[in-house]
């Protein structure tokens, strides 16, 4: 059986190559597992357990995985180090996991710290809506390879809520539009379907908006469908490879 780890860092950045200055190709949240497939020097090439993808980090000490009981809610969560004289110590991200230890006044503890019960859901919660509460992430930093309140892509915008739901769901666009089946015609859009270009991905509002995490305007934004479509095919010469419905 694979050894598994643990994240302990409100998140990880995992990069192509064994550089600080080499991409980033995605990041690991809190209470993500991951096992190692080699060692070097100064770092460790992982492999995600939720999703399955590679790259490398800096080598620390790492605890063994533990299979997490909540998960985050919220944009961002303040962290307490006491329940009483409340003092913020950090905080984590929206779809970080966490193992509960105690509970007590509306919060619960994890790790030797405090989150509010209001910021976080059962492991097993699902909303009926994936993107109900995608537009929290409105107005938020374009990041390649982000996947937190700092910053994120197009295609970890899709992911985070996906997983968040409990559905398994690449991280790249490219895969992602390979992994879903059902077309749809653009005058069939509705909302939650997903409109993919080479490299990008967008996701459906309504029949005349869309959000995404669009590397131009360097945020997540919402726009009209209509007009966006017209704009990535003028500005980056891209033609809509599919939309697809989940």
């Amino acid at each position: 059986m694979t050894k598994l780890y643990l994240n302990n860092q409100k998140y990880l950045n995992l990069y192509k190559n064994r550089s600080k200055n080499s991409e980033i190709v995605t990041q690991a949240l809190y209470g993500e597992g991951f096992s190692i497939l080699s060692k070097k020097k100064n770092w460790l090439k992982i492999k995600l357990k939720d999703d399955g993808y590679k790259g490398f980090i800096i080598n620390k000490s790492y605890p063994k995985y533990q299979k997490p009981t909540h998960k985050v809610s919220v944009l961002k969560a303040n962290l307490f180090n006491k329940i009483r004289n409340k003092k913020i110590i950090g905080n984590l991200t929206f779809n970080s996991k966490i193992r509960e230890t105690t509970r007590k006044n509306g919060f619960v503890k994890f790790n030797n710290k405090w989150i509010e019960e209001k910021n976080i859901k059962p492991i097993k919660f699902k909303n009926k809506d994936y993107f109900k509460n995608i537009m929290i992430f409105k107005g938020i930093k374009y990041k390649w390879g982000g996947k937190t309140f700092k910053g994120l892509d197009c295609s970890a915008l899709v992911q985070l809520f996906l997983n968040f739901n409990n559905i398994f769901f690449p991280r790249d666009a490219k895969d992602q539009v390979k992994y879903l089946k059902k077309k749809i015609n653009l005058n069939k859009i509705k909302k939650n379907d997903l409109i993919y270009w080479k490299g990008h991905v967008a996701v459906i509002l309504t029949r005349k908006k869309l959000i995404h995490a669009y590397g131009p305007m360097k945020k997540t934004v919402v726009m009209d469908v209509l007009p966006t479509i017209k704009r990535i095919k003028k500005t980056a010469k891209l033609e809509i490879i599919s939309i697809k419905r989940l």
